[in-house]
């Protein structure tokens, strides 16, 4: 019988990863501005490209669309997000930063840059691109694989 040693299982370590870090950011985000994880990601998403639909939202982030949906609604109940109809689209709405939208991102995108500088000091430059070179290649692994099962 093969046992699965979770401690050297990577889903299960990346999983774990990833957790302790948005429990941490969303500590700092929840304390400083009263947003959480979601909320920022789609902050983040928008701080990129805007406007854009949940849908494109829901794409980016691969969070599920439910869970979008909470933060948009946050988002837009708090005045940092406006909804506006696609002019091409009217069942599609089209979601942009208002002004203190605007103001929240440009306060917290270098906090997020500054503490992911401070959490990665452990790795050397050489190491953090090997780093993030397999995990490209790691994502394009997924799409084909999910290529090869549709």
């Amino acid at each position: 019988m093969n046992d699965l040693d979770l401690d050297g299982f990577l889903p299960y370590r990346l999983n774990v990863l990833a957790k302790r870090v948005s429990k941490e950011l969303s500590r700092r985000y929840q304390q400083a501005f009263g947003i959480a994880i979601p909320e920022w990601r789609v902050m983040a998403i928008l701080g990129r490209e805007q406007p854009l639909s949940s849908n494109d939202i829901v794409e980016r982030s691969h969070m599920d669309k439910a869970k979008v949906s909470r933060a948009v609604n946050t988002l837009v109940g708090l005045g940092h997000l406006s909804r506006d109809v696609h002019p091409g689209d009217q069942r599609l709405l089209r979601l942009s930063f208002t002004p203190s939208g605007r103001d929240l991102y440009q306060r917290i995108a270098p906090l997020a840059l500054e503490w992911e500088a401070q959490w990665l000091t452990c790795l050397q430059p050489d190491e953090l691109a090997h780093y993030k070179a397999l995990c490209d290649r790691l994502e394009q692994q997924l799409d084909d694989m999910g290529a090869e099962e549709a």
